[in-house]
């Protein structure tokens, strides 16, 4: 009992002496580095209230602070600050409606819009570069990450064989890459003229948004124009939305009541084999002849091959399903941040919107011209309506081809048809890009 008594006396000894020592060897500045100086200064509660007011959103619009500055830390006019704003939030609930009572592509509209609602609002600076909507625009946007894997969830969600069944509806698919350089010709003379200010470089960037591809429109403006990317981007990817408002008034203009009622033949079977071999011919062909658009054909390819491999069933759906669905949520969040005011409301981006709904409507138009000049030869004739897909709004412009088709006749279906140009046109405008990226970057 006395042994056990003393070991108790000497651990206590030990555990207080340990305590002791730790105590005297902690280094001032430690004890003291969470100390904090008080700063605050007691206020009247009339002044309290009287910045409360002044720090809301409704005195930022009515009288925005002098020195409040844009996403690029630029200062701002007062109209970006304060009108603008408004007209821009207004503008994002104009999206909304579209999205939500007109069904216009809700995937993209509804995230850009969104994106362009938080971009305008005051003091947050949520679209500025520590923001968040900053963050992922950087994050994906400004360095292509994002249009390569939405490129790659395309390539998994399509089918090649309406294109290898009826392979002359390629011709439909090329023939809308007539908008592009048709409107890159049209940007430069207005620059000779000087009605706009653009490059070789901005202007080739503004003509892709004639293919109606939002991935390969922020592709190539990141090389050869990223300062005009914000807008470029917007312009393309409303465009896309708007393809059922844009595209039937053209397409009714050009054809006759007796050419919309074609009915076009049923479609060979395409084997395995067949599927197998094309995205891999396509990829081979584009690295001998146009490196430069082996990105975005690349990832398209890859995304066809694990589809049509059969093996790889959950990369496939990932591909199809979770990976293009978040990356469409990104995507537009970060595209939706060029929707702020000081940033859209300006003479360059109004010249990029007009530029490219003229290129989008030449593109349409050239695909519809194409198929009525296929139907002077011998052979199965061709809807004119189908060639209005061959822009590369898939599946949006194939569906809208068959919708107008079914207006004049409720029994014929033209979306399998459709898809041939469609799917053509999203190669298109990948090797159109990787034209003009390589003869002016």
């Amino acid at each position: 009992m006395k042994n056990f008594i003393l070991k108790i006396v000497a651990l206590c000894m030990l555990f207080g002496f340990t305590a002791t020592f730790a105590e005297e060897m902690t280094p001032v500045n430690a004890v003291e580095s969470t100390h904090k100086e008080e700063t605050y200064q007691t206020k009247p509660f009339a002044e309290m209230m009287s910045g409360f007011i002044t720090s809301t959103g409704i005195n930022a619009f009515i009288n925005p602070s002098p020195n409040e500055m844009n996403s690029k830390g630029q200062p701002m006019s007062n109209f970006h600050k304060g009108v603008g704003r408004i007209i821009m939030i207004f503008v994002t609930f104009l999206l909304f409606w579209l999205a939500i009572a007109k069904g216009f592509e809700p995937l993209l509209l509804l995230p850009i819009a969104f994106g362009g609602l938080l971009a305008n609002i005051p003091i947050a600076g949520i679209a500025g570069e520590h923001g968040f909507l900053g963050v992922i625009y950087h994050m994906g946007l400004s360095n292509e990450m994002f249009p390569i894997v939405i490129f790659m969830g395309v390539g998994a969600m399509t089918d090649f064989g309406p294109l290898l069944s009826n392979p002359k509806t390629a011709l439909l698919g090329g023939a809308a890459q007539f908008g592009i350089f048709g409107t890159l010709v049209g940007a430069v003379i207005l620059s000779q003229m000087g009605f706009v200010d653009f490059t070789l470089q901005q202007a080739s960037a503004i003509s892709i948004i004639g293919g109606a591809d939002g991935p390969t429109s922020i592709f190539i403006a990141t090389k050869l124009a990223p300062e005009l990317l914000g807008a470029i981007a917007v312009a393309s990817y409303s465009y896309m939305a708007m393809v059922p408002i844009i595209q039937p008034p053209i397409m009714k203009a050009l054809t006759t009541d007796a050419e919309r009622r074609i009915r076009m033949t049923t479609l060979r079977h395409v084997s395995r084999l067949e599927k197998l071999i094309f995205p891999i011919t396509v990829l081979t062909l584009s690295i001998l002849i146009l490196p430069e658009s082996t990105p975005l054909i690349g990832a398209f390819m890859f995304g066809n091959f694990l589809k049509e491999s059969g093996v790889v069933e959950r990369l496939n759906d990932t591909l199809q399903n979770s990976l293009i669905n978040i990356t469409t949520i990104f995507l537009g969040l970060g595209v939706g941040s060029k929707l702020a005011a000081d940033q859209f409301l300006v003479p360059d981006t109004m010249f990029i919107m007009i530029l490219g709904i003229i290129a989008f409507g030449i593109g349409s138009a050239a695909g519809v011209l194409m198929a009525k000049f296929l139907n002077l030869f011998p052979g199965n004739k061709i809807n004119p309506l189908i060639g209005s897909a061959g822009v590369s709004a898939v599946p949006m412009a194939a569906r809208v081809s068959n919708k107008v088709g079914m207006e004049y006749d409720r029994s014929n279906m033209l979306l399998m048809h459709a898809m041939g140009p469609n799917v053509a046109g999203v190669i298109g405008s990948a090797v159109a890009a990787g034209v003009l990226i390589s003869l002016f970057q």
